[in-house]
């Protein structure tokens, strides 16, 4: 790939002809870097195109929502405990109802990352959501990051996570049954939900902090975890947890992966790992195939 090619790249982008991970991967081929690509991306997100796809008002509880030939993509807002949330919902177009997943952020926040993963399930065939657990802050610096977990709280933020259950349990396209994934933070959060809510028929959390063996006596969702080896996470954590599913008769899997970093999932990480990101995300599909749409 050359500059030229490089610039057409970066205008594919643009106009909505490629999605934000394929950008990522054309770019980083001939940038030699992955974090140069995010550098470039950022820019393209500051610099849109003339030509954005139009943006309009579909319901009360929309903020704002943007649609193409493939999704809708929408911020919206719904009750929470204490106050109004807010949430990235995106689906494909059409009236047939649909199982639900709900995507968990890292401690990053609702950043680009977390909304481009709620599009590929929405490209499957799901109705997304990705709860913004931080109420409008994204940050890239640990420090704030490590601020914002300490002042969510994670009893809070279970509540938060089954509020956004409850708003779609209301929509006419949605079928009733909720799957959940989520990263780094939102894995643990993915186990605490598992061990509090009875919605759930599917759990797929990923390197978080995972319940003790007597939380999870109260899972009874089918669950796949997935941990690199180089994580700093136990695996014998895990593996409690599983034996404790095992012995309860529920659905389970332990994946780990041989020299995967903790975030190998992320891909405008320096942790990422294509290898393991791909098998995950082919048994994640299988995964939450077999419990929300078998």
């Amino acid at each position: 790939m050359n500059r030229i090619e490089l610039m057409e790249t970066v205008r594919e982008y643009q106009v909505g002809g490629i999605s934000r991970r394929q950008f990522l991967v054309k770019s980083t081929a001939v940038l030699g870097s992955l974090a140069a690509a995010n550098t470039l991306l950022a820019a393209c997100n500051a610099f849109p195109n003339e030509n954005p796809p139009p943006v309009v008002d579909e319901s009360a509880d929309t903020a704002v929502a943007s649609t193409s030939s493939e999704l809708v993509s929408q911020i919206v807002t719904y009750p929470g405990p204490e106050q109004e949330l807010m949430g990235y919902l995106t689906y494909q177009e059409g009236d047939t109802p649909r199982a639900t997943i709900i995507v968990i952020q890292e401690w990053w926040g609702l950043n680009d990352h977390i909304k481009d993963v709620a599009d590929r399930f929405a490209r499957e065939g799901y109705i997304a959501l990705a709860p913004d657990l931080y109420h409008g802050v994204v940050t890239t610096e640990p420090d704030e990051a490590r601020k914002q977990v300490m002042e969510l709280g994670m009893r809070d933020a279970v509540g938060e996570l089954q509020s956004a259950i409850d708003y779609l349990k209301g929509k006419s396209f949605v079928n009733g049954r909720f799957g959940a994934t989520g990263y780094c933070m939102g894995g643990g959060l993915v186990f605490q939900l598992a061990a509090n809510s009875t919605d759930l028929s599917a759990a797929i959390p990923y390197y978080g902090n995972p319940v003790s063996s007597e939380e999870a006596q109260n899972i009874s969702a089918p669950t796949l975890s997935f941990l690199g080896t180089l994580d700093g996470i136990p695996a014998f954590a895990y593996e409690a947890v599983h034996a404790v599913l095992e012995e309860n008769g529920i659905a389970n899997k332990f994946q780990q992966y041989e020299g995967a970093q903790h975030a190998f999932f992320n891909d405008t990480r320096p942790s990422y790992d294509e290898a393991s990101a791909t098998d995950s995300w082919s048994q994640s599909l299988a995964w939450f195939g077999e419990y929300l749409r078998g």
